[in-house]
């Protein structure tokens, strides 16, 4: 069986940490995020993975090469515009149209049991079977509705209140999907499409059975810059560490530097101190600089762009750019926009 890894997106909201790479490019824990997934697949046997590539698509090709680092071999699926979920299969459909495969995001750090889930599809002969675990914390992910183990819809947001489903969870997806090649006759040709909204509903509406398969396990999905720190330090600190350091970074005697991320060719200054941070590839911090909740860029990465719409904004500081994340403010700081948005972990 196939595996497919999605990693085309725009990956807007982990900007400016994703200006010069795209999402599944960015290290986490000393590797690739993209080739963490690459390994998992490979720990189930999974050898035959193909990805799709859009946004800063040459940076997930330098990132993961032909696979055989991380114990599998690419096939590389090129999207001259972005497809979606759906439409991504679509493209790579000659790939994929003669068996079962599995479709995974290039987004999440998991330990989810995938033969678990494959015994489920077999078992249900479904279309399609989704991935899906209990939102105990009521996250902002989308509620998936099911009825004797099989979706039957998709929600909104689920509500903050436990007073929901007379006090269960809701369901969410977990972006790991197992598919039978029937799904092509539910997917548009040539076009842009989304599996949530644009295929499984009509498939359901005709009676195809779409299997929901209730995991347990460690998942985080690092979408945005407060995630990907979080979760990085979750895996630091189960290994009884703080701190993460990338090729060729250095930090100075008398530097207090805890609970941070620090990519390649990072330099921390004397008496800087820095906390809770992510520091992109070849920032300097200066001496006695105070650093807290916050990504830093290289500024001339930035400079004259224009932030997308769902990123954090930051300031320039010297030759660099910070965003921190405290509260949801914009003032004027001698001519430069600052930004700083809320620090909630999530």
């Amino acid at each position: 069986m196939r595996a497919f890894i999605l990693a085309a997106g725009y990956s807007t909201r982990l900007w400016p940490l994703t200006v010069d790479r795209a999402k599944p490019a960015m290290p986490f824990l000393g590797r690739p995020l993209v080739g963490y997934v690459a390994e998992y697949l490979a720990r189930y046997g999974y050898q035959d993975v193909l990805v799709n590539l859009h946004h800063q698509g040459d940076t997930v090709r330098r990132a993961l090469g032909d696979g055989s680092t991380y114990g599998v071999h690419l096939h590389y699926v090129e999207e001259p515009e972005i497809l979606g979920t759906s439409g991504a299969w679509d493209n790579a459909r000659s790939l994929l149209a003669d068996e079962p495969f599995l479709a995974i995001n290039g987004k999440i750090v998991t330990d989810i049991d995938l033969d678990a889930a494959l015994r489920t599809h077999s078992e249900q002969g479904a279309l399609a079977t989704l991935v899906l675990r209990a939102n105990i914390n009521r996250e902002h992910f989308s509620v998936v509705n099911t009825c004797d183990g099989f979706v039957t819809g998709f929600g909104g947001m689920p509500s903050s209140q436990a007073s929901d489903n007379d006090g269960a969870a809701p369901l969410m997806f977990t972006g790991i999907q197992i598919l039978d090649p029937r799904i092509f006759d539910y997917i548009p040709r040539a076009c842009f499409s989304q599996s949530t909204t644009d295929v499984y509903p009509q498939a359901i509406a005709r009676g195809e059975r779409i299997a929901a398969h209730l995991a347990e396990g460690e998942w985080h999905e690092l979408s945005t810059i407060p995630r990907y720190r979080d979760v990085s330090l979750r895996f630091l600190h189960q290994a009884g560490q703080d701190l993460i350091m990338g090729r060729s970074t250095v930090i100075a005697p008398g530097a207090t530097v805890r609970d941070s991320i620090l990519w390649d060719d990072v330099r921390i200054s004397e008496e800087a101190l820095v906390r809770g941070a992510v520091i992109g590839d070849n920032v300097v911090i200066e001496s006695g600089a105070r650093l807290e909740s916050a990504a830093v860029v290289r500024a001339e990465l930035v400079r004259g762009q224009e932030p997308p719409a769902k990123a954090l904004k930051g300031y320039f500081q010297e030759k660099t750019l910070l965003c921190r994340f405290r509260n949801d403010t914009m003032r004027r700081d001698r001519g430069r926009v600052v930004t700083i948005v809320e620090d909630h972990g999530r």
